[in-house]
C-alpha cells in the first residue's frame, strides 16, 4: 500500500519510506532517516539525523527522534539511532543519536512502550518488551535489558546498567547497577508536612476555616493515634466545620492505604 503524508509534513527527498507508512501534520522528516513499512508517525513530530526506524512503529504527536546528544563532547561527528519494530513512543518523548567516543549508536529494540516524556540520552541500549512509564529518563550510555519497567519520574545514572525483567518503582534514582529480576524503590514515599495554609488564604480561607484544618490535621498526622480513633475524632471537629467533613469523607472513600 502507498504510503500516506500530510500535505503540510516537509519530507527531505533523501529519507527513505517504506510502504504504508502514516505521517500527520507539520512532520519533519531528515534526509538521512529510514522509515519501515507500517510505522505510523503522528503530528508535529521530528525525526531527524542517521536514523532508522523499523516495521510497524506508532509514534505519537510532538516526539523528538533522533536528535543531536546533549553532550558537550559531540562536536558533529556521524551517529546514529536505530529503533526496532512494534513501538509505542508516546506524546513528547525524546530519544538521541549516540556520540563519537561513546559507541556512536543510541539503540532500542521491540516491542517497547514509551509514555510521554520519556528521554532517552546518548548511547543507550534497550532491549525488548520494556514499559518506560511517563518521565521516566535514561541519562548517557545506560543499557536497559529486555522486559524491564520503569515507573513514572524513575531515572537512571549514566553508565548504570539495568537486567532483564527489573522493576524500578516511581520517583527511584538509580545510581549504580541493578540485576536482573530485582524490585528498586525509593527509600522513602512522600509524607505529610502540614497544611497548605497560604494557599487556602489566598483561595479566602478565613482563620477560622484554617484554624479547624489544622486540628483536623494535628488529629491525623501527629502523636500516635491509629486511624480508626482518629476518625473519630475527626467526625466531632466536622460537627462544626464542613471542610474536616470533606476532609474525613475523602478518607472514607479511599480505596488505597492513607498516605501517613
Amino acid at each position: 500500500m502507498a504510503s500516506e503524508i500530510h500535505p503540510s509534513a516537509q519530507i527531505d527527498p533523501g529519507a527513505r519510506i517504506g510502504a504504508n507508512v502514516r505521517i500527520g501534520a507539520f512532520t519533519v522528516i531528515g534526509a538521512d532517516v529510514e522509515i519501515g513499512d507500517g510505522t505510523w508517525i503522528g503530528s508535529h513530530c521530528s525525526v531527524t539525523g542517521t536514523t532508522r526506524i523499523g516495521r510497524d512503529n506508532r509514534i505519537v504527536g510532538h516526539a523528538a527522534i533522533g536528535g543531536d546528544p546533549q553532550d558537550k563532547k559531540y562536536h558533529g561527528e556521524h551517529t546514529t539511532l536505530e529503533i526496532g519494530d512494534r513501538n509505542t513512543i508516546r506524546e513528547f518523548v525524546t530519544i538521541n543519536r549516540g556520540t563519537g567516543d561513546g559507541g556512536s549508536i543510541t539503540r532500542i529494540g521491540d516491542d517497547n512502550w514509551l509514555l510521554a516524556y520519556v528521554h532517552i540520552a546518548h548511547d543507550c541500549i534497550v532491549g525488548n518488551g520494556c514499559v518506560f512509564s511517563n518521565n521516566a529518563t535514561l541519562a548517557g550510555h545506560v543499557v536497559v535489558g529486555d522486559q524491564v519497567i520503569l515507573s513514572g519520574f524513575a531515572g537512571v545514572h549514566q553508565f548504570c546498567r539495568i537486567g532483564a525483567h527489573a522493576f524500578i518503582g516511581m520517583g527511584a534514582f538509580v545510581n549504580g547497577d541493578v540485576p536482573p529480576f530485582l524490585m528498586v524503590a525509593q527509600e522513602k514515599y512522600a509524607r505529610a508536612r502540614g497544611i497548605n495554609s497560604e494557599g487556602l488564604k489566598r483561595r479566602g480561607f478565613d482563620a477560622t476555616r484554617i484554624a479547624a484544618i489544622k486540628r483536623a490535621y494535628r488529629t491525623l498526622y501527629m502523636g500516635e493515634t491509629k486511624l480508626d480513633e482518629a476518625k473519630v475524632e475527626l467526625a466531632e471537629i466536622a460537627a462544626g466545620s464542613e471542610d474536616v467533613r470533606a476532609f474525613l469523607d475523602f478518607i472514607e472513600r479511599g480505596e488505597r492505604p492513607l498516605l501517613r
